[in-house]
């Protein structure tokens, strides 16, 4: 990775007194998947739509492929893939003809529709009508949708939120094929557990500030605690034991746990993305 495709300077937005994105500022570079992470309200969205030409910033700038996206919006929209959380698709027509008209309306030429459809699984399904899809369905749609044009960047506002397992994974399946091909992602969610699958580094947001922004694997070393767990058995019942793995005093630890315990089960456990998040912002993803 070596070029930025996204550098946010001092970004900032209002909504009348209300700070909804507090003088921000990061970059992504060519390649690469960003997680932008934070829960209902934190800024994430009103970021995305800033860098998507959506909103324009009220304070700092935004550059995207080179261009101030206040300023080029349309050029950068002609070289981006966008796919929301809300479906907006035409449900009266089937896939096939929302991939079409979509492509006629913003002058995408030369595309190939019936390997969007395959690739989204949808080979005996580009004829039916978009009404009669489920929810996981619609999504897949939208995300090739947003790819028609082989973006350069693929914006993706909460791509996996409520759905099925098998819709889910096609959709990570495909976010990981866009990265191998070069193109940048930047995701936001309030998932953690698909942010630490998915992305090179993600950042927290919340009350419209970035609290932290490394790879998941830096913020787990840095905040985290590794724990050993186990399950004892002692007087007919299961007890709970933890035992931090970095102390001084673990191998003492771990000794004293066999030689005075019957253990049932151990296994060894790291902090997760959403233990740090809440570590470092006072409060959960999901209020």
């Amino acid at each position: 990775m070596g070029e930025y495709s996204i550098i946010a300077e001092d970004l900032t937005y209002r909504y009348g007194d209300l700070v909804a994105v507090d003088h921000i500022s990061f970059e992504v570079a060519e390649g690469e998947i960003l997680g932008f992470l934070g829960h209902n309200g934190a800024g994430k969205t009103t970021t995305w739509k800033m860098l998507t030409g959506q909103m324009k910033p009220r304070g700092g700038k935004a550059t995207v492929l080179g261009k101030d996206i206040a300023r080029e919006a349309q050029k950068v929209q002609a070289e981006i893939g966008v796919c929301f959380e809300y479906t907006n698709l035409y449900e009266q027509m089937n896939a096939r003809e929302n991939l079409k008209l979509f492509g006629r309306l913003f002058g995408v030429k030369g595309f190939d529709d019936t390997a969007l459809l395959k690739r989204i699984g949808f080979e005996d399904r580009g004829e039916q009508k978009v009404e009669e899809y489920s929810k996981g369905m619609k999504q897949r749609l939208m995300m090739a949708r947003a790819l028609i044009n082989k973006p350069k960047i693929l914006f993706l506002d909460e791509p996996t939120q409520g759905l099925d397992p098998v819709s889910a994974e096609a959709i990570r399946a495909i976010i990981l094929e866009e990265r191998e091909r070069g193109a940048t992602v930047f995701l936001t969610t309030h998932d953690m557990v698909e942010a630490d699958k998915l992305c090179d580094r993600v950042a927290f947001i919340s009350q419209g500030r970035i609290a932290a922004l490394d790879t998941p694997h830096n913020l787990k070393q840095t905040y985290g605690k590794r724990m050993l767990k186990a399950e004892v058995a002692a007087g007919g019942k299961l007890t709970d034991i933890e035992i931090p793995l970095d102390s001084a005093e673990t191998p003492e630890a771990v000794r004293d746990l066999f030689s005075k315990n019957r253990v049932v089960t151990i296994h060894s456990e790291e902090a997760t993305l959403e233990d740090i998040f809440i570590k470092l912002t006072g409060r959960s993803l999901h209020v």
